[in-house]
């Protein structure tokens, strides 16, 4: 009697494990499931707008107002208009200079202000990181007028090289900052190890440090690009025609009259596209070097 219960028991406990096994599994599914379902609507609300933005530009002015629909006839009416009002390559062209151009200056000031902070620190060395972020706390139109005013007198206004200047001191807090956490994450040894084959502070920089931290560096300016493209503020104010990025270009589409939606949407469109072309072709790079260092 004692041989029967305990074998019942014995069979019973394998078919108890599996059964919740196939209930943990069916569980884990069904978190997984509400998890993409809710990654897909966060990212559908997130793009609707472009997306709306996008169909719009394909539709006439007095479709765009007054027809809130998917179903028309696609028309480049406005696209023919936004092309015929302004120069859309010149403003594209202003766009790739300052935005590549501040990314190459900032670059080339925050990485010796970064390599510095990282491995030759002093008790400073902290309280000049918080200040620098500190920096982008201050609303921009605080600082407006001394900065039209300096630019003014040395004849920088509505040029290339100001907004240059401008975007490269908009930016660099943030840049220093994510190359001063890259840097720390490279173990003092590499660089101490240079330094004892007789390496100077440029090679140790320019042979260890760059390369070794490259996927971050490239980051760093990717995203510097994307918010020197995106930046309006200073471009409304500190230029007029010759200078004028793509975010003036379509700010020229409001006027007192009222917002032509379909050209604004194509003008938006347009200045949009090759912004997302661009990180749509580097975001396994960007990934990449926001995660660098973050796997010990």
């Amino acid at each position: 009697m004692t041989t029967t219960t305990t074998t019942g028991d014995s069979v019973k406990a394998p078919v108890a494990d599996a059964g919740r096994d196939a209930s943990a599994l069916r569980a884990q599914r069904r978190r997984k499931f509400g998890i993409t379902l809710l990654g897909w609507g966060v990212a559908l609300i997130i793009f609707f707008p472009i997306f709306w933005m996008i169909v719009t530009g394909f539709k006439t002015e007095a479709e765009a107002i007054a027809d809130p629909s998917l179903i028309f006839t696609p028309t480049l009416e406005s696209y023919v208009e936004v092309q015929e009002r302004a120069d859309y390559l010149k403003f594209a062209w202003n766009s790739v200079v300052v935005s590549f151009g501040s990314t190459l200056l900032a670059l080339l000031i925050a990485v010796p202000s970064a390599y510095a902070m990282a491995f030759l620190p002093t008790k400073r060395t902290k309280g000049t990181l918080l200040w620098m972020l500190s920096t982008k706390m201050l609303p921009s139109v605080g600082v407006l007028v001394p900065i039209y005013l300096l630019f003014r007198d040395f004849g920088l206004l509505d040029t290339r090289i100001g907004l240059t200047i401008v975007y490269t001191l908009m930016n660099l807090p943030i840049v220093v900052w994510m190359l001063y956490t890259f840097f720390k994450d490279l173990p003092r040894e590499i660089l101490e190890a240079g330094r004892m084959d007789g390496a100077s502070t440029f090679q140790e920089v320019w042979y260890l440090l760059l390369p070794l931290t490259l996927p971050g560096i490239a980051s760093t300016g990717l995203l510097s690009v994307i918010l020197s493209w995106n930046e309006a503020f200073w471009s409304l104010n500190l230029t007029t025609s010759q200078a004028a990025p793509l975010t003036a270009y379509i700010a020229s589409f409001s006027s007192p009259e009222g917002l032509f939606w379909a050209k604004l949407s194509a003008a938006s469109t347009m200045a949009i596209a090759p912004i997302l072309i661009f990180g749509w072709l580097t975001q396994k790079q960007m990934v990449r070097g926001l995660t660098f260092g973050a796997v010990k």
